[in-house]
């Protein structure tokens, strides 16, 4: 499973950071920082990320595949 991070959108209220803090955080500036861009979803996240991906205000986060 991949995600798509529209980072414009992103508007950093880091809810996708409490669902998968494995998966989402956020810098300083709350700032998303997606670890697995380009790489596909461990396995063992990948429950938590689509949780992530739901729980997103502002539909920032999309599943690929």
């Amino acid at each position: 499973m991949k995600i798509s991070v529209d980072h414009p959108r992103c508007e950093g209220h880091g809810l996708c950071a409490d669902q998968a803090p494995e998966v989402f955080s956020l810098d300083e500036d709350a700032e998303l920082i997606y670890h697995f861009e380009g790489e596909q979803v461990p396995d063992e996240h990948r429950l938590a990320a689509r949780a992530a991906v739901n729980a997103c205000p502002v539909a920032a986060l999309r599943v690929l595949s």
